[in-house]
């Protein structure tokens, strides 16, 4: 599986609602959302899963999802995710299913909540959804890894791809570092989103701002190469899929959960590691110095928790994540193919993102070097 593009995590945020009125009626919760969905939500809870509840928000996160936080007339918390879409419930139940693999393998993830019918999703009411367990008072691995953090996080990545290890998908087998990154398509993707940009009459500050990054992209796509040709055989294995700062939920120093798992798809485990690893505003938050001594804390505490992993896929990390961050082109080609994501959230990320990955390129020598003697 080649990591040439990606989108952003569609893991949402969980907040605390506020406290279920015992008093509520089924009919007329307190909620907080599109009114005609809410009353679609609520009839669903109830026939679906006989779930009365007191209390729904809308948790605006989510690009695939609509989610919800609900709370029900006893007071217990639920998180709700409704798909906006029937056609892809088969991917959505392979995903379900990968996370209670790895939650029965004794991993940190939310559970999902059967349905009166003993399904892990419910199909049949007036929308399609999963019910999960809530995971309170956390909050995300998105630009927060400092300190104890990154050993945690290590950890908790490296119990999970033990477990993954062993999913009947597919075993885990050795493929060309090189692999991971298809330059080609890469520098014609980039090529195409220029002449994009260029076509449009006027451009915005962060349009503008785009198109500069992406003609920096695509003129040292010849030093990717170099990059990538210098890789050994690394492992591809099932993986989360979409393991992002994001989906990491924490509760002080811990590893509440891990949420949000893609279906039991083979991939680069070095660039899963890079990509939580290199949480953009984590990397631009702690600066160069401090994140390459929390990144030696994460691989070390991965190794620990996961020693069967060959070294090689943590010690060539960086510059798989180095690489696969160069050729990607989302979101830089977000205002062009979706601008429905643009906001300022996805500018900030966009920047962040852009600067890790030409940090990592210009200093990724010293920092491989520096990686090398971590883990000796």
């Amino acid at each position: 599986m080649r990591f040439d593009e990606e989108t952003m995590s569609t893991a949402a945020h969980q907040p605390q609602p506020g406290p279920g009125s015992a008093n509520g009626t089924v009919a007329v919760p307190s909620t907080a959302g599109a009114p005609e969905q809410i009353a679609a939500l609520t009839d669903t809870l109830v026939l679906e899963y006989g779930l009365h509840p007191a209390e729904i928000t809308r948790i605006p996160e989510g690009t695939a999802t609509d989610n919800y936080a609900i709370v029900d007339q006893a007071g217990r918390q639920h998180f709700g995710k409704v798909y906006r879409t029937c056609s892809n419930l088969d991917q959505e139940l392979a995903s379900v299913k990968l996370s209670e693999y790895a939650a029965d393998g004794g991993v940190a993830t939310a559970r999902v909540t059967r349905t009166r019918e003993h399904d892990l999703i419910a199909a049949h009411g007036r929308v399609p959804m999963s019910l999960w367990s809530y995971v309170p008072h956390t909050e995300t691995a998105e630009g927060t890894l400092t300190g104890a953090r990154w050993a945690a996080v290590g950890a908790a990545m490296g119990r999970l791809h033990g477990r993954l290890a062993t999913h009947p998908a597919a075993a885990p087998a050795m493929e060309p570092g090189a692999a991971v990154c298809d330059v080609a398509t890469a520098r014609h993707r980039f090529e195409r989103l220029i002449l994009a940009y260029q076509h449009r009459p006027r451009l915005g500050e962060f349009e503008a701002w785009a198109l500069q990054a992406v003609r920096e992209r695509h003129a040292i796509l010849e030093h990717v190469e170099s990059i990538l040709t210098a890789l050994p055989p690394l492992t591809v294995q099932v993986m989360h899929g979409d393991l992002a700062g994001p989906n990491v939920l924490l509760r002080n120093d811990d590893v509440a959960a891990l949420v949000d798992f893609g279906p039991p798809t083979p991939g680069y485990l070095a660039w899963e590691i890079m990509r939580l690893g290199c949480d953009p505003k984590s990397f631009q938050s702690n600066g160069v110095e401090r994140w390459l001594t929390g990144y030696a804390d994460l691989a070390l505490a991965y190794r620990d928790a996961n020693p069967t992993a060959p070294e090689d896929d943590l010690l060539s990390s960086l510059r798989v994540g180095c690489a696969a961050m160069l050729c990607s082109t989302f979101p830089l080609s977000a205002p062009v193919e979706r601008p429905h994501l643009v906001d300022a959230a996805l500018e900030s990320y966009a920047r962040a993102r852009h600067e890790a990955a030409l940090t990592l390129l210009e200093q990724l020598p010293v920092l491989e070097a520096a990686l090398r003697d971590a883990l000796r």
